[in-house]
């Protein structure tokens, strides 16, 4: 299945569908000009465990290297999935907190 992408300004989305019905989603938003953060995923599920949601994230991925961007993972399965894949360890944004 392919994965697509539309944005719209500051957001934008990457999405599968199949015969016009969208199967599974995942939106973002850029917060300044070289970082992003992943707000929610889901899958229809009737789809759940095709990996369509991993699909999603390794489009968002791809998109951030070639992009020379970072991903701030806010949503529960966005955050999962980074904490078990080391690939994509190269564009998550980490950030520190001095007090």
């Amino acid at each position: 299945m392919e994965v697509k992408q539309v944005s719209e300004g500051q957001r934008g989305s990457f999405y599968i569908e199949e015969d016009g019905k969208q199967l599974a989603f995942l939106t973002y938003v850029f917060a300044g000009e070289t970082k992003f953060i992943i707000e929610h995923t889901e899958v229809d599920p009737s789809q759940g465990g095709k990996g369509l949601g991993r699909e999603l994230l390794k489009a968002s991925v791809d998109f951030a290297r070639k992009n020379n961007c970072k991903i701030i993972p806010h949503c529960s399965y966005s955050k999962s999935v980074f904490e078990k894949t080391k690939d994509f360890s190269d564009v998550l944004y980490e950030y520190s907190v001095s007090l």
